[in-house]
């Protein structure tokens, strides 16, 4: 799918500049970079689960820890 993606002068100069240090297009840096937040955000939104459900289960021993 193709999209158009707006970048600020010094976004642009930014990403160009990554791309000419690691010789590779501009295009292949931006979406390494999104695929690397997509699994970032993955990766978070599984430990907010795991949490969400395991830390009520050890409620009373953490907050006994805690004083």
């Amino acid at each position: 799918m193709a999209m158009t993606l707006r970048l600020t002068d010094q976004e642009s100069e930014a990403l160009r500049e990554r791309a000419r240090h690691e010789g590779r297009s501009m295009q292949e840096v931006a979406r390494q970079a999104v695929r690397e937040y997509v699994a970032r955000q993955d990766r978070r939104a599984a430990l907010d689960d795991v949490l969400a459900t395991e830390l009520p289960r050890y409620k009373d021993a953490l907050d006994r820890l805690g004083q």
